[in-house]
């Protein structure tokens, strides 16, 4: 009979203890058990896991890569098992969640604290990038997007709008000047972003009607982090969703230029999710707590 996971379990094991003898001790096999465990699995996979001499014992590159892969499915199985019946206790389990750097600094950090201590059994792995992930491919229970939504296989929750605003430190302006009018810019800094979604042009609301113009700089930044901070040093004009600047409008590390000739344009914010039926609890509970307590300033 085949015992795939069971040879998997031998060679965790093995791969944790260091040893054939240590694991055997541990499993409460004989060594020679062990061994033709090991063997097995590397017969099946076609490839050496372990480099054995007389006195030591050491994983080889495909050993360390297949015990990584081995243990993060392992510990989704035991996640899945622990929270199969459990949806009348409450939320439990991992919690695997995405989002953009600025959204996860500004917006979700402040309140996260709150979910944990009204759901305790609950555990919270948040992963901060800028770059669009495949929920699948990085085993993300939910995944906060910015701007247009592209992946129809997922549910999606609308959690709130968030309006375009150009902003700068007092520092810039006050060596460079304020900007009266768009074609002002052409004489400025304009911090832009470095990813494909990007576009270099900017929108204004000019004769009554909507205009795109052309800004240029000397400056790109990967992620809306980072030319938040080069705008607060004094590196330039950004161009942010008002969710990612509103402490720095408040406390004045930055104030919003042009506003008269705002487009009013903006940026949707949804929360992601699979469109399974059956919805774990934990995330069905973090997206009803992200509508409940999120609030992005307008």
């Amino acid at each position: 009979m085949d015992n795939r996971f069971g040879d998997i379990e031998t060679f965790l094991a093995v791969a944790r203890e260091g040893s054939l003898a240590a694991a055997a001790k541990a499993l409460r096999l004989t060594p020679s058990a062990v061994s033709r465990c090991i063997g097995r699995l590397e017969q099946r996979l076609g490839v050496t896991l372990l480099r054995r001499t007389t006195r030591s014992l050491a994983l080889t590159v495909d050993g360390a890569t297949y015990r990584d892969r081995m243990m993060a499915l392992m510990a989704e199985m035991a996640d899945v098992e622990s929270g199969l019946g459990q949806e009348d206790s409450g939320p439990r389990g991992l919690l695997r969640v995405n989002a953009s750097v600025s959204f996860g600094t500004q917006c979700l950090l402040p309140i996260l604290p709150h979910f944990l201590e009204r759901h305790p059994a609950v555990t919270v792995d948040l992963a901060l990038s800028d770059a669009v992930v495949d929920l699948v491919e990085e085993r993300a229970d939910i995944a906060i997007r910015i701007g247009p939504l592209r992946d129809t296989r997922l549910r999606a929750k609308k959690l709130g709008h968030s309006r375009m605003v150009l902003v700068a430190s007092p520092a810039y302006l006050a060596r460079r000047g304020t900007p009266e009018r768009p074609e002002d810019l052409d004489r400025h800094e304009c911090l832009q972003f470095s990813f494909r979604r990007s576009v270099d042009s900017w929108h204004f609301r000019i004769g009554g009607r909507t205009v795109q113009r052309p800004v240029q700089g000397r400056f790109f930044g990967n992620s809306g982090e980072v030319v938040r901070q080069m705008a607060i040093a004094g590196g330039g004009i950004a161009r942010h969703g008002r969710f990612h600047v509103a402490a720095d409008l408040r406390d004045g590390r930055l104030v919003e230029v042009l506003g008269d000739f705002s487009a009013g344009d903006g940026e949707d914010i949804h929360a992601l999710y699979s469109a399974q039926d059956r919805l774990a609890a934990r995330v069905r509970a973090f997206v009803d707590f992200l509508d409940d307590e999120l609030e992005l300033p307008s």
